[in-house]
């Protein structure tokens, strides 16, 4: 890292149930210098989510109070629930040349990309839909309802793959991870987040 150099942001969405944590958490454990920002929800923990790890759990006023306030950079609803991003936590990292990851959903990630359309879109997507659905149910965590409510909900974020720059096949961890690195590889290239190095003394 370079303290002349500002940090990127990229963004990874993907249906529920796609593994986009575990392929961010495989990210993260290579790449430990790579900011993850943790949402903020008011959806209830799920069994061994832990506040401020996986996301920031926070009750509906509060959530509503820092949309009033303008604290988040992008705030969607999705299955009943708000979710949010600070983009305060967001800009401090950039500028101390931090990378940056958001994991948000296809509205949420729409928003951002509108306010900043150099923030390259990476969705994630299982090999079929059927693994899809085989992953929703093995969670356990689920009502059927809620299962098929998801389903059909990631029917119509597929619809939205081609507004994304990249496309990567959770086929497995390690390969979805080493496709998420890459990508991040190249946009760390790109001249603008390196212009710095151009800059006479």
């Amino acid at each position: 890292m370079n303290k002349n150099a500002r940090g990127s942001l990229a963004i990874i969405s993907g249906p529920s149930g796609v593994g986009k944590s575990t392929v961010i958490a495989e990210v993260l454990r290579r790449r430990p210098d790579l900011y993850f920002s943790v949402s903020f929800t008011t959806r209830t923990p799920r069994p061994g989510e832990v506040n401020g790890v996986n996301y920031h759990f926070v009750d509906v006023p509060e959530f509503e109070r820092m949309i009033r306030d303008g604290e988040l950079l992008e705030h969607a609803q999705y299955s009943g629930n708000y979710y949010g991003t600070s983009a305060k936590l967001i800009d401090e990292k950039l500028e101390q040349g931090i990378d940056v990851l958001l994991d948000i959903e296809v509205v949420g990630s729409k928003i951002v990309h509108d306010q900043r359309p150099d923030t390259p879109l990476m969705f994630v997507i299982p090999p079929s839909f059927e693994v899809l659905e085989q992953r929703l149910r093995g969670r356990n965590t689920d009502s059927e309802e809620v299962i098929q409510r998801r389903l059909s909900r990631a029917k119509e974020e597929l619809k939205e793959i081609y507004r994304y720059d990249y496309l990567i096949v959770n086929d497995t961890v390690e390969n979805a991870a080493e496709d998420v690195l890459a990508i991040l590889r190249a946009e760390g290239c790109r001249t603008a987040n390196r212009a710095y190095l151009l800059k006479e003394e």
